[in-house]
């Protein structure tokens, strides 16, 4: 899975870029300071780099400078400040792409796919298929297999699904999940996740008391099983 570091000081506009990204079939990293972000950039080598350039500690700057002297990862920046001068000072640092805000989290995500593209790595184009255990999430085929045999998932159970198995061992709330699988014009209330779930569990043979693929967090919500 393609991993993507976000890296903004507003923590809202974070969050709301990464729940596209992971929605769209992406592994993301987030760090609100500069920083930070050169700490995930070199410890956990992301395939792209999505850089805001007003940050604490170190600015986007000097980050897309660092990290540009250190690897030849992709780097998109973020910027409220949209003129020509600051445009091609990036560019010129080795940004690869350049986003103003404000910027709809589609066109991040469009733009993010675009670039990897181009920089040779083929797939950007498209989310993957996603396998744990026995199971087979399939985003080309819009399918969901076990042990090779179609499970009949309704597309909001794909939805779901799709999300949880993009990010094995990561819990999500009931309203992460309707953000992720359905976007934020959704109009179904959160608990609708639960049936969504309990109709998963019951076609994958899933026992909620002894999971091997959805577990229940209390408290949170659920998570895909990292086996």
């Amino acid at each position: 899975m393609m991993r993507i570091l976000v890296a903004d000081d507003d923590e809202r506009l974070a969050e709301l870029v990464r729940k596209y990204l992971e929605n769209a079939g992406f592994a993301v990293l987030v760090a609100h300071d500069g920083r930070t972000a050169l700490d995930l950039a070199r410890g956990r080598k992301p395939d792209l780099v999505v850089l805001d350039l007003q940050m604490p500690e170190v600015d986007g700057w000097d980050v897309c400078r660092i990290l540009r002297a250190e690897s030849d990862v992709p780097i998109i920046m973020l910027t409220a400040r949209a003129t020509e001068s600051d445009m091609l000072l990036g560019l010129d640092l080795g940004a690869d792409d350049y986003i103003t805000k404000p910027f709809s989290p589609k066109e991040v995500v469009a733009r993010v796919r675009t670039v990897l593209r181009r920089s040779g790595n083929s797939a950007a184009v498209a989310p993957q298929m996603w396998s744990i255990g026995k199971l087979e999430v399939d985003a080309h085929r819009h399918e969901a297999r076990l042990e090779g045999q179609d499970l009949g998932v309704t597309p909001r159970e794909f939805a779901v699904l799709r999300v949880l198995a993009a990010n094995p061992g990561k819990a999500f709330s009931r309203s992460q999940l309707v953000s992720g699988a359905f976007g934020f014009d959704y109009d179904g209330m959160e608990r609708t996740v639960d049936a969504h779930v309990r109709s998963l569990r019951k076609k994958l043979g899933d026992d909620s008391a002894d999971p091997t693929y959805i577990e229940t967090v209390y408290g949170v919500g659920y998570r895909m099983i990292d086996r």
